[in-house]
């Protein structure tokens, strides 16, 4: 067995991972990174889902909002991040009209509140994400330093009511009091469901943790598209990082970690041995809870994605809105308050939610560089539908997941035909082997190629931004958030205290923490 020696090992070479070995190779450490894809990247990457069809999509995760700043320039990434004029449009089920929110256009956002029979909620919803708003330019500064302490969030915060409706009592209840639409309160609401399965009044909160993380970005809570694919993010941080001497390996699978020492073997099957002062674990803690032999509770998401690739546009109901502004943001389909409780009484009972409730982005129509110049000019365009309260317990009963991901994709492709003025089939184009190009990815398909357990995107239910008052931040890992039970070991990934979507917070944070012990 051939044994290297390093300053620092991490396991796993997804976004996070690379960040931390960038910081870290950057200080001078001798940096050895383990990824065991072919590729690195996780899932930020960027892939030609439909070979030969010239579209390169963002196969998995597909917006950054989390990702601070400070974090860009520190490493001198080149990033350009697309800003969407339209926050999102939410046709009205069964109906021939739609809510088109306008950042640009308040007026044009009143009267559509008014088309669909919501004209008292228009200014409450302002307010309401002025609240939030107000809640997450506090906080949003805080992600780059050691965890503050719940105690001290009344004195950063200086508003208790913020406190008490977005942190302390569950979101539907601020929801319910605030808005009268069913229509409205739903919009609001699924910023709480992105692959957490919740009711609007669970009592552990985790759709409030969620939701705040969904506003916090940037302080504004703005979606950005990246230019040229979520790609860019991993391969921009793996250049740095080898730029720096780090070593990224790929195809390297991590099969036993401890303190001071990770084993892994390559795609040949020939084992190694890898001794560090430090190591990190930039994948799901609960691979390595596996891997130490303490597994504990159940993880799993809560989503099915979809891609598409469409001739055109499709066709809307609502004759006044055009398909490029309704599909400009975030398209809601068949999420109304009471639809979204429905899917989720429908999942527990263990039922796939109908109709399906989904949200759409489309990132060629911000980012048209995705496309090949023959697709551009055809005015062919790309569409994500992401699910909403399907968990993963939705696949364990099935006896073949190829059937169980078809009859996902079926129900998802419905429940959007559903709003629109033609099947969505009609505009999705066809491989010249006569395939809809279509690719489908359940919460199993995320565990299997990603080891991402139960498909859960943040790796682990997210957790608030900071620490419980009576939690021991008596170390560097304590403090920074990325302490796990085992000694010598590490969080640099989404599962860490404050590493969830797209942020590279929790290998800044690891980084953080390596060089301040």
């Amino acid at each position: 067995m051939q044994v290297t020696s390093h300053d620092v090992v991490i396991v796993g070479g997804g976004h996070n991972g690379l960040a931390a070995a960038a910081y870290l190779a950057r200080a001078g450490k001798s940096v050895l990174l383990l990824e065991a894809q072919p590729s690195l990247g996780g899932a930020t990457v960027s892939a030609d889902a439909f070979d030969g069809m010239g579209a390169r999509l963002s196969r998995y995760s597909y917006l950054v909002s989390l990702l601070p700043r400070q974090i860009v320039d520190d490493l001198g990434l080149q990033l350009r991040l697309a800003r969407r004029r339209y926050s999102s449009y939410t046709p009205v089920p069964g109906g021939e009209s739609g809510l088109l929110v306008d950042n640009h256009d308040a007026d044009a956002t009143a009267r559509s509140f008014a088309a669909v029979g919501a004209a008292a909620d228009a200014e409450r919803f302002d307010e309401f994400y002025a609240r939030s708003g107000e809640l997450a330019r506090r906080l949003w500064p805080t992600v780059t330093q050691p965890l503050l302490r719940r105690s001290q969030l009344g004195e950063l915060v200086g508003d208790d009511t913020l406190l008490r409706d977005f942190v302390d009592r569950p979101l539907g209840e601020v929801i319910e009091r605030t808005f009268a639409s069913d229509l409205v309160r739903g919009v609001v609401l699924t910023d709480g469901l992105i692959s957490t399965f919740a009711d609007a009044h669970q009592a552990d909160l985790r759709h409030n943790i969620c939701f705040l993380y969904h506003v916090m970005g940037g302080g504004t809570g703005d979606w950005d598209v990246p230019i040229g694919g979520m790609g860019q993010v991993s391969d921009q941080l793996a250049a740095v990082a080898r730029a720096a001497g780090a070593e990224l390996r790929t195809g390297a699978r991590a099969t036993g970690v401890e303190d001071g020492a990770v084993t892994w073997t390559d795609e040949s099957g020939m084992s190694s041995r890898a001794t560090a002062r430090h190591v990190l674990w930039a994948a799901a803690p609960a691979v390595l809870d596996e891997l130490a032999g303490s597994p504990g509770e159940r993880v799993e998401g809560a989503q099915v994605k979809v891609n598409l690739l469409l001739s055109r546009l499709p066709r809307l109901r609502e004759a006044g809105v055009a398909p490029e502004a309704a599909f400009g943001g975030t398209f809601h389909i068949n999420e109304t308050y009471i639809q979204l409780q429905t899917a989720h009484d429908d999942a527990v009972a263990g039922r796939i939610p109908s109709p399906m409730p989904a949200e759409i982005y489309c990132h060629s129509i911000t980012d048209p560089s995705i496309l090949s110049p023959q697709l551009q000019e055809s005015g062919a365009q790309t569409l994500t539908v992401f699910t909403l309260q399907t968990p993963d317990r939705l696949l364990d009963e099935v006896d073949s997941l190829p059937a169980a991901r078809a009859q996902l994709q079926r129900a998802t492709l419905a429940s959007l035909s559903s709003v629109l003025a033609e099947p969505i089939e009609d505009v999705i184009m066809r491989t010249p082997e006569g395939d809809l190009c279509v690719e489908t990815k359940t919460t199993r398909d995320l565990q299997d190629v990603l080891s991402m357990p139960g498909g859960n995107i943040f790796h682990a239910p997210l957790t608030w931004p900071w620490a419980d008052d009576d939690a021991p931040l008596q170390t560097a890992a304590q403090r920074w958030g990325v302490d796990t039970p085992y000694r010598g070991i590490l969080l640099a990934g989404a599962g860490s205290r404050r590493g969830g979507g797209v942020s590279a917070l929790g290998g800044y944070h690891a980084a953080r923490a390596v060089l301040e012990s």
